[in-house]
């Protein structure tokens, strides 16, 4: 028996064997069996004809690499724009068939929102400093929110930019800056046989929510904005489902709650078109959790906007919570479209997150970002549950307050620190304490002293509603003569805010970019990254196979166009950013600059 030679042992060289050897390369390289002779000059052409191909292998590897790279840059880095929206490349694929959308809208939650309401809730609770909100794990890009008219939007403009993905001017009520009205995501789904609704814990008529369901030329005309959603629209009804508050705008003023400039009751319109009409908590517990839900539905539970969660905690008997209006809302919809080819369509507004910042109101802000993580779980639980294909994107139309986890108290350096529990000894918000002070002082207070007066604002106001007992006489005393210009409920918000060290810079809205989150990163591959938020809007319509565009020239077929309100004027902002003034020289003059 011969001797085994190892696999790669050098072998015995001749001219027979090296031409054997290259006919094999030759043969595992090209796939083709080949003939060589045996005299020098082949040799040579089979040499250079492996060097050729061993060149050629090395250039397409590096081709192949280059290519990698690049796509991987793109994947990373560009973002398909309003008319390159696609699921690719990218982990996942829009579904096929009936499908399900449920948009979150944040008003006014900036990502120091999350930052605070995140630190307060380890304090309350006693968790690790790695706990996180449920919105923190489903965290995929961000979203620019300037406007057509300032680098600062309100939300008209940025839920005009989600319904119908477009820019547009701020108090502009899916209305573009041409004064032209736009179609909407929601019109064009329920046009395509897809059911809607719209929960808020504000008004219905606020700007959000009528983004979706109606056109105005300003975000005031709420009166008209009620009779369009319950059906006065030029495209008929569109809204199977409304949840939130605001009887004010659907009643005449001399019935008790209500504020509409005419006499028309809508609540009654509202039943004669077909609603099934509620407006107390018996009402809503009557839904069973949505399974007793009739559509169309109307549910109008506060005259105005919903309680603060920080004090509707203390009057769950009178009104529901957002979590609780979400789960109803999507068990309703998914019943109503059960023995349909289509899906629905859902907006969910955590309202309040925007009032709390407007106010600069700490504590209230906690307690509704905490609601909004809540109902936001809420539709994940759904969604885990629901056999039909259903995507969750949340997002906000811009921050307010212009809020920061910092303070400084001093003119000396600095302290680095937030202490959050003071937020946690609060049991109500500045709006509750304003409204109550002002209570007592236009009634029962004529006839108390200084002393008791300032006694009543120590504890059951400071002590009682926000947990301070070493409030100074100068902060008593503005509380009881308070300036005309300053409401008692800002007073409240910066005594809690300054022991918090939380900061604030306007009690208006900011430019700062806003998360964007998602049921998870492969739901909404095209809104990893940063957007603009007409963008989100893009995605919306989208992934329903919807086309907006067409809604938007049904619209703009109307002969008139008084049904947006009346005409702006002349004087109205709507497709040029401001310019600096000379304000603050002017302001120092005396002079009165208000309006530039």
């Amino acid at each position: 028996m011969s001797r085994e030679e190892p696999l790669l042992a050098p072998r015995q060289s001749s001219e027979h064997s090296s031409i054997r050897n290259e006919d094999e390369e030759d043969a595992l390289l090209t796939g083709e069996r080949t003939h060589r002779s045996q005299d020098g000059s082949r040799r040579d052409w089979s040499f250079w004809r492996q060097l050729g191909l061993f060149v050629w292998s090395l250039v397409a590897t590096m081709a192949v690499v280059i290519l990698a790279v690049m796509y991987q840059h793109r994947v990373t880095t560009q973002q398909p724009g309003p008319d390159d929206l696609s699921w690719g490349p990218g982990p996942g694929g829009k579904p096929e068939g009936k499908r399900n959308i449920v948009f979150m809208v944040s008003d006014g939650m900036g990502p120091t929102s999350l930052s605070l309401t995140r630190s307060f809730r380890q304090l309350e609770l006693g968790l690790p400093a790695n706990d996180t909100l449920v919105l923190d794990r489903h965290h995929i890009g961000t979203s620019r929110t300037r406007s057509s008219s300032s680098l600062v939007t309100d939300s008209a403009a940025g839920a005009t930019a989600f319904s119908c993905g477009h820019k547009s001017y701020n108090g502009a009520i899916s209305v573009l800056p041409n004064h032209t009205a736009c179609g909407t995501v929601l019109e064009a789904a329920h046009l395509a046989g897809y059911k809607t609704g719209l929960v808020v814990t504000t008004r219905i008529t606020d700007a959000t929510p009528a983004c979706f369901a109606s056109h105005a030329n300003r975000r005031e005309y709420e009166d008209l904005i009620a009779e369009q959603e319950i059906g006065e629209h030029p495209l008929g009804r569109v809204v199977d489902l409304i949840l939130g508050g605001g009887r004010c705008h659907f009643l005449p003023a001399e019935v008790e709650g209500g504020c509409r400039a005419d006499d028309r009751d809508l609540t009654k319109v509202a039943q004669d078109k077909g609603f099934h009409y509620i407006s107390d908590r018996n009402g809503f517990d009557g839904l069973n959790v949505g399974q007793n839900a009739k559509l169309p539905l109307l549910g109008l539970f506060a005259e105005r906007d919903i309680p603060y969660e920080i004090d509707r905690r203390f009057q769950e008997d009178t009104y529901p919570s957002l979590e609780e209006m979400s789960r109803t809302a999507l068990a309703a919809l998914k019943k109503a479209t059960e023995s349909s080819e289509h899906g629905f369509f859902l907006m969910i507004e955590g309202s309040r997150i925007d009032h709390a910042g407007h106010g600069n109101d700490p504590a209230a802000q906690v307690h509704e970002v905490l609601a909004y993580d809540k109902a936001f779980a809420a539709v994940l639980d759904f969604i885990e549950k629901e056999d039909t294909p259903t995507v969750l994107v949340a997002t906000s139309d811009h921050e307010t307050g212009g809020l920061a986890v910092a303070r400084q108290l001093h003119k000396s350096y600095p302290e680095y620190k937030w202490l959050p529990d003071v937020l946690a000894k609060a049991s109500h918000s500045s709006e509750y304490l304003g409204r109550k002070l002002n209570e007592y002082l236009s009634s029962s207070s004529k006839k108390d002293t200084l002393e008791k007066q300032r006694d009543y604002v120590r504890k059951s106001l400071l002590k009682e509603g926000l947990g301070i007992e070493d409030a100074t006489d100068e902060e008593v005393g503005s509380l009881l003569q308070p300036d005309n210009e300053v409401p008692s409920s800002y007073l409240f918000a910066d005594i809690i805010s300054r022991r918090a060290q939380v900061g604030w810079t306007t009690h208006g809205h900011s430019g700062v970019d806003v998360n964007i989150y998602a049921s998870s990163t492969k739901d909404a591959w095209p809104l990893h990254g940063n957007h603009e938020n007409t963008e989100v809007g893009d995605f919306l319509a989208a992934y329903l196979d919807l086309d907006v565009e067409a809604v938007t020239q049904k619209l703009q077929e109307q002969a008139s166009l008084s049904w947006l309100g009346d005409p702006l004027g002349a004087d109205i902002r709507v497709n040029q950013l401001d310019s600096y003034h000379g304000d603050f020289r002017k302001r120092g003059e005396g002079c009165d600059c208000g309006q530039h």
